[in-house]
C-alpha cells in the first residue's frame, strides 16, 4: 500500500505552491483562505516538515517543497487524465482547445469542418483567449501558442513556423495611385499590428520599410509610423481585406484571405520572425483519445503549402 498524505491536502498545497498565495488557491478551490491554511498545516504535521517560509508577508516555497512542485503537478495531471478515461465515451466525447483569438478565426476555425467530419463523435470547444492557459486550474485539454517554444512541464509539437508578408486588397493593385512599386506605399495608409502575442523581433512597419529600401521621390526612407493601429492580427487583415490600407501580416493567418483573392501580395519582400506556432498539452493528456486525435490532425493541416503569389 502507498502511504500519501490526505489528497485534499496535496491539493491545496499544490495550488497554493503554483499561485504562491492561499487567497488565489482558495479561490481555484472554492474554498475560504482559512481552508486553505488548514490543508497546509495538516500536511506539514503529516510530513514533519514546513512546506512554505513565510517571509514579511510573502509566502515561499521551502527547497524541497520547489522541487517536488513540478512532479506534483504532473501527478495531479494524470488524475484527471485517469478520471476522464473513467468516465469512458462521456468525456473522449469533449475537446477543448485554448488558442489566440486572430489564430483562431483565421486559420484554426476555417479548417474545424475537416476535423468534425473526420471525428463526429468529438465535440470542440474553442476557447480563444490571448492569456496563456493554466492547464492545473483550466479545464482545457490542448493550446495552440504563438512564441518561442519553451512551454516548461508541457509536451510541445511545432506547429509552422510564421513570416511577415505585406498585403492588401486587389483594388490597391489599380486606381489614381496603383500599388506597383514600393514607393507607390507614400499615397497608400499603413495598417499596424499592435496585438499583444507580437514577437519583440516581428518587423514593424518602419523596419520593414528600412530594409526594404521603400524611398519617397526624395530619396527618403517613407514614413513609417502614420496609419492606425489595431491590437489584433484579424483586425488588420480585416482591414487590408475592406482597402482600408496595406497591411503586414502574419502569412499563417492572411492564408485564407490570399487562397480566396480577397488580399494580394503587393510586393515580393518578406521577412521571418523568431517566434513560431506550438501545439502544448501536458503529457498526461496525450492518454486522452480525443487529444490524440486533433494533435494528429492539426499538425496535418499545417504541413507545408505554397502561399498564393
Amino acid at each position: 500500500m502507498r502511504r500519501l498524505p490526505p489528497l485534499n491536502a496535496l491539493r491545496a498545497y499544490e495550488a497554493a505552491a503554483r499561485h504562491l498565495s492561499f487567497t488565489k488557491a482558495a479561490e481555484e478551490l472554492n474554498v475560504t483562505p482559512g481552508a486553505i491554511s488548514q490543508q497546509i498545516k495538516a500536511l506539514e504535521d503529516y510530513l514533519g516538515v514546513p512546506v512554505f517560509k513565510r517571509q514579511n508577508r510573502t509566502l515561499l516555497l521551502t527547497e524541497e517543497a520547489q522541487s517536488s512542485l513540478p512532479i506534483m503537478r504532473d501527478a495531479f495531471d494524470k488524475l484527471a487524465t485517469a478520471a476522464s478515461l473513467l468516465a469512458s465515451g462521456a468525456d473522449q466525447g469533449k475537446l477543448t482547445v485554448s488558442v489566440a483569438p486572430s489564430f483562431a478565426s483565421k486559420w484554426l476555425v476555417p479548417r474545424l469542418d475537416s476535423f468534425q467530419a473526420a471525428f463526429p463523435d468529438i465535440d470542440v470547444y474553442v476557447h480563444a483567449n490571448m492569456n496563456l492557459v493554466d492547464f492545473a486550474a483550466d479545464d482545457v485539454d490542448v493550446a495552440i501558442r504563438y512564441g518561442g517554444g519553451t512551454y516548461d512541464g508541457l509536451t510541445v509539437h511545432k506547429l509552422m513556423e510564421e513570416r511577415i508578408i505585406p498585403v492588401a486588397s486587389p483594388a490597391l493593385m489599380r486606381g489614381e495611385h496603383p500599388l506597383h512599386k514600393l514607393s507607390d506605399l507614400a499615397f497608400h495608409t499603413l495598417l499596424h499590428d499592435g496585438s499583444p502575442d507580437n514577437d519583440e523581433d516581428c518587423p514593424t512597419w518602419p523596419m520593414w520599410l528600412r530594409a526594404a529600401g521603400a524611398k519617397d521621390e526624395n530619396g527618403e526612407i517613407l514614413d513609417g509610423t502614420r496609419g492606425p493601429r489595431f491590437n489584433q492580427s484579424s483586425l488588420v487583415i480585416e482591414a487590408a481585406v475592406a482597402g482600408k490600407g496595406v497591411a503586414l501580416a502574419k502569412s499563417a493567418l492572411a492564408l485564407a484571405d490570399l487562397e480566396a483573392a480577397r488580399l494580394v501580395i503587393p510586393f515580393d519582400f518578406t521577412t521571418t520572425t523568431d517566434f513560431a506556432y506550438y501545439v502544448v498539452h501536458p503529457p498526461a493528456k496525450a492518454a486522452l483519445p480525443q487529444v490524440k486525435a486533433f494533435v494528429d490532425w492539426v499538425l496535418k493541416q499545417a504541413e507545408p503549402e505554397e502561399t498564393p503569389a
